[in-house]
């Protein structure tokens, strides 16, 4: 068996075909989660120009965006933000986004402090500046 499947209505749906999260034993695996609002189109801290792509962007709207999904999804699943042991972070834009991301993170961690590792990359599946991926126990 390879786990239960969670989805929370309080977070955006999947940009494609997989659930929000997946139990295995007492560990939780997020999928990858952005800023989108659940039933929302817009998304916070973004401009898109005429075309769809990025205008401009706030990525501390961004990023409380993101850690509000993240405890929509956790929550409903059965586990907490405590309980969080490993993330993920991607960033379309290191040089510029780390620190105010670094700055936010360390707000919403300063007590539980899973690993983390970060990756820059080119984009991410709709425009936005970043997405975490979660590990949590249950």
């Amino acid at each position: 068996m390879n786990g239960d499947k969670f989805n929370s209505d309080r977070a955006p749906g999947a940009v494609g075909l997989y659930p929000h999260a997946r139990k295995v034993g007492n560990i939780l695996y997020l999928s990858g989660v952005g800023p989108r609002k659940a039933g929302q189109t817009d998304i916070p801290g973004v401009t898109l120009n005429e075309s769809g792509e990025i205008e401009s962007y706030d990525i501390e709207t961004q990023c409380h965006s993101v850690f509000d999904n993240i405890r929509f999804i956790l929550e409903d699943a059965g586990s907490s933000w405590d309980n969080i042991v490993d993330v993920q972070v991607f960033l379309t834009n290191m040089k510029d986004d780390f620190k105010t991301y670094n700055k936010i993170y360390a707000e919403y961690f300063k007590d539980n402090q899973p690993c983390r590792t970060t990756i820059e990359i080119k984009s991410l599946p709709t425009p936005i500046a970043i997405e975490l991926k979660v590990i949590a126990t249950i």
